[in-house]
């Protein structure tokens, strides 16, 4: 999920080391720091049954949150405000309820501020999370570094076809994950959260003149009668193609065994109606060559945003997700649903839901998606431990705890599926007929879109009446 209003990321590869020092001893001020750690085994990809699985060969279920604390602002300062003690709870918290993983972003303002040098007080923060992380016996998820804690000037712009920050990235990889090679805490790399190819910048549309002749972009409004317009977004797509092959590159450079993937908006596929600019151009069977097992993130906005209204809109929701996690796991790869959730009573007011909405639709939401995904997912990440009164959006309540702290009914249901996943694994399954997404159609037109979007509905639909016990 992005933060509203925030921008969509090595003079020396050594971090300084009088820093670095001063900040160690801060965040090893704490108790059990190192000494009741326990390495974690690496995981590896299991490409032949679409799944993850643990040092020992038994599967590995990717099953957690996103995690950052409430109270430290909106964009979440993690990093800024980091507080060992709370987190060292939160994370032991997160073991009991049932989760394995956690997502963590990271900044470019505690991270990157300046190009080719990692900042050692937010490297520091980071070892200190992995301690706390492997103390309690989860798996960490770094995604790549992002505007949430503040962008430097050079950073700005665009950050996918622009060389200068192409190789700033490419480097930033090879000395983070060449640092932490040897961490089997860390279970894979995300290059960046929901990474969307803008629609047009300096370098693109030199890349365009390039390709065509052309000086001007086609119009995204002019969908579908421009012929320039499927082009266009192939175009698009190459930039989101390389983007993610040298990034993927450069990792694997510097540690050969790091899984590597990217956490997809669910626009990467154009599944429901949406104007041809927001498609986001990371084409699943485009990137996963490069990529070790994929990711994608989900929200329910088929049709406006979900507010438990009736079964009909759950189940165009439901429809819309299959939908979307189905291109995602077309390629072959194991599939992560990376990011989901929705927000039950402490959003309604701000999302303007029926006052009857609780935190138990909330619960039943959830576990309805991780059921309908089943069949194509190997993992499930939730958006937040807690709800958080200061954001601007869904995470207002999409948390496992409430404001107060109390743990919702989405947390018991959370610690039931994270039993029923790893029990049972679920292969990669057949759902059934379905109508094949029209790409080039669809990428060109939204009404396209949005009938692909009714003929998927119909075919979930069906399918679900063929599968429905008697009497159910």
């Amino acid at each position: 999920m992005r933060a509203p209003n925030v921008p969509p990321i090595l003079r020396s590869s050594r971090i300084a080391a009088i820093p670095a020092f001063i900040a160690i001893l801060w965040l090893a001020s704490g108790p059990c720091f190192a000494q009741t750690a326990r390495p974690l085994g690496r995981i590896s990809v299991d490409r032949e049954h679409r799944m993850l699985r643990a040092a020992g060969g038994s599967p590995f279920v990717p099953f957690g949150m996103t995690y950052y604390r409430p109270d430290t602002g909106w964009a979440p300062q993690l990093w800024k405000k980091f507080d060992p003690d709370a987190t060292r709870r939160d994370l032991e918290l997160i073991k009991r309820l049932g989760g394995n993983t956690i997502r963590v972003f990271v900044s470019f303002g505690s991270f990157y501020r300046t190009p080719g040098e990692l900042d050692p007080e937010g490297i520091a923060k980071f070892d200190r999370l992995l301690e706390l992380a492997e103390q309690a016996g989860l798996y960490v998820h770094p995604t790549g570094p992002d505007a949430w804690e503040g962008l430097p000037q050079w950073a700005r712009g665009d950050r996918f076809a622009d060389e200068q920050h192409l190789k700033a990235l490419e480097d930033f990889w090879r000395l983070f994950a060449g640092r932490y090679k040897d961490r089997p805490v860390i279970v894979a790399y995300d290059l960046l959260n929901e990474p969307h190819v803008p629609w047009t910048t300096p370098a693109i549309a030199a890349q365009w003149q390039k390709r065509t002749g052309r000086t001007a972009v086609p119009d995204p409004k002019a969908e579908p009668a421009d012929p320039q317009l499927l082009d266009y977004q192939h175009l698009r797509e190459e930039v989101a193609e390389q983007w993610t092959r040298r990034q993927s590159a450069a990792i694997h450079a510097a540690d050969p065994r790091a899984l590597v993937t990217v956490g997809l908006i669910q626009w990467s596929v154009p599944a429901t109606r949406m104007s041809v600019a927001q498609y986001a151009a990371f084409r699943p069977d485009r990137i996963a060559p490069y990529l070790d097992f994929m990711e994608v993130h989900f929200y329910p906005l088929a049709a406006g945003a979900y507010h438990y209204e009736s079964a009909d809109a759950e189940e165009q929701n439901l429809a819309y997700a299959e939908s979307v996690v189905r291109e995602a796991a077309k390629p072959g790869l194991p599939v992560v649903l990376a990011e989901f959730g929705w927000g039950g009573a402490a959003w309604k007011t701000v999302a303007k839901m029926p006052p009857q909405v609780a935190d138990e639709d909330q619960a039943k939401w959830c576990a309805a998606l991780v059921h309908a995904t089943r069949p194509l997912a190997c993992g499930w990440l939730n958006w937040g431990l807690h709800d958080t009164p200061d954001a601007t959006d869904v995470s207002q309540g999409t948390g496992l705890l409430a404001r107060d702290g109390r743990e919702k009914p989405w947390a018991s249901t959370f610690t039931k599926l994270a039993g029923e996943v790893r029990q049972r694994p679920a292969m990669a399954g057949d759902i059934g007929s379905r109508p094949e997404l029209p790409w080039d159609a669809c990428v060109t037109s939204s009404k396209a879109m949005e009938q692909f979007r009714l003929d998927y509905r119909h075919a979930f639909r069906a399918g679900r009446a063929t599968t429905r016990p008697s009497g159910g």
